[in-house]
């Protein structure tokens, strides 16, 4: 007998669902009738396009339906972080530092620096970024742990090609690095449309309607909040975000790169131009990380992603083996969209100002 768990691990997307899946990554109408609009735009009725949402929700292919909302943006500070541990205290350590409500992506990977994690902290956080992490290295007894930032953003396009039209080493004109906010942080006001907007769109025929009666609020209004997050660039867009693997997208290379200071400003743009590439950024070096650039790679298969990365390599004349590192995804301990404005963070850091054990994911 075929168990619901195994219909939704062997569930494969059709050409139809995958070209929803492309229309939901770009973007869901901020409207009503969301699913009826952008059924229009592919040509597919209403009722069919809540049946694929539920079935690829099902599926895990479809993670959540929401608003992508810019960290940085709504006051909160960030990194991405690598940790180096002993291969027999690894998962207990990322599962301590995934108890951070801060957390949101928790692997790991094919490197000395074997586990990477992004971590968020409030902005009225007591102890801030850089002390979360002391007291993380402390608490896991890392061999080393490296905070790094994002110094200059070249590109964040994280959207897969499900139909398949791009090759591997297909480019695109580079697009403007997107603006992080208008420079005001959200008030109570904004904060309040944020924590109803970052939730899952519920599948029916007017979503938007069902979260504004629950919050006593006019559905018009709620979209036109929505509207103004977007043009201050709170929110990137309204969209579908994939599980890249339950989607066929297998290998996740973080391909680093060593460029001299003076090139970053050159060659930055150009790897950016790669469509394969979803993220690129500078980040800092140390004595035990020499890679000034990074570029996150999505493809089908591991050959797929050598192949883009070969072409970068040939692009920027970075071809020679101590010029780059790939460190790929082997363990998902944790990947969540962020929750902002939520008690936890305060918890967690009054009981790790307090001496008492950190939470677990």
């Amino acid at each position: 007998m075929t168990t619901t768990a195994a219909k939704r691990t062997n569930y494969k997307p059709d050409d139809v669902d995958r070209e929803l899946l492309d229309a939901l990554q770009a973007g869901l109408p901020l409207t009503r009738t969301p699913y009826a609009d952008v059924g229009k735009k592919i040509g597919m009725g209403e009722a069919e396009v809540m049946d694929r949402v539920e079935r690829l929700k099902g599926a895990e292919i479809i993670r959540q339906l929401s608003a992508i909302f810019d960290t940085r943006a709504l006051g909160y500070t960030s990194s991405l972080v690598a940790a180096a541990y002993p291969e027999d205290r690894l998962f207990e350590a990322a599962s301590i530092i995934g108890g951070h409500p801060g957390v949101s992506h928790n692997y790991r990977r094919t490197h000395h620096f074997n586990l990477w994690f992004t971590l968020a902290v409030e902005p009225e956080s007591k102890i801030g970024l850089e002390g979360t992490l002391e007291l993380l290295a402390e608490a896991t007894g890392a061999d080393s742990m490296r905070n790094m930032p994002t110094l200059k953003l070249f590109k964040i396009n994280v959207q897969l090609d499900m139909k398949g039209e791009g090759a591997n080493t297909k480019r695109e004109t580079p697009k403007p690095p997107p603006q992080r906010g208008d420079g005001q942080l959200p008030t109570e006001h904004d904060k309040r449309f944020i924590q109803i907007l970052q939730r899952d769109l519920p599948v029916t025929q007017r979503p938007f309607d069902v979260w504004a009666d629950a919050a006593g609020i006019d559905a018009d209004q709620l979209l036109a909040e929505a509207e103004t997050f977007r043009e201050r660039s709170y929110m990137r867009r309204f969209a579908a975000v994939l599980n890249h693997r339950r989607a066929g997208f297998g290998a996740n290379g973080m391909a680093v790169w060593r460029v001299p200071e003076e090139e970053l400003e050159e060659i930055g743009p150009q790897m950016a131009s790669f469509s394969a590439v979803s993220h690129c950024y500078r980040r800092p070096t140390y004595p035990d990380w020499p890679y000034s650039i990074f570029t996150m790679v999505h493809a089908r298969s591991k050959d797929a992603c050598e192949e883009t990365i070969a072409a970068i390599a040939e692009e920027v004349g970075y071809a020679a083996p101590d010029d780059r590192a790939v460190l790929y995804s082997t363990y998902e301990f944790k990947k969540i969209r962020l929750v902002y404005y939520t008690p936890e963070y305060t918890e967690w850091e009054t009981n790790a100002l307090a001496g008492d054990p950190l939470p677990r994911w």
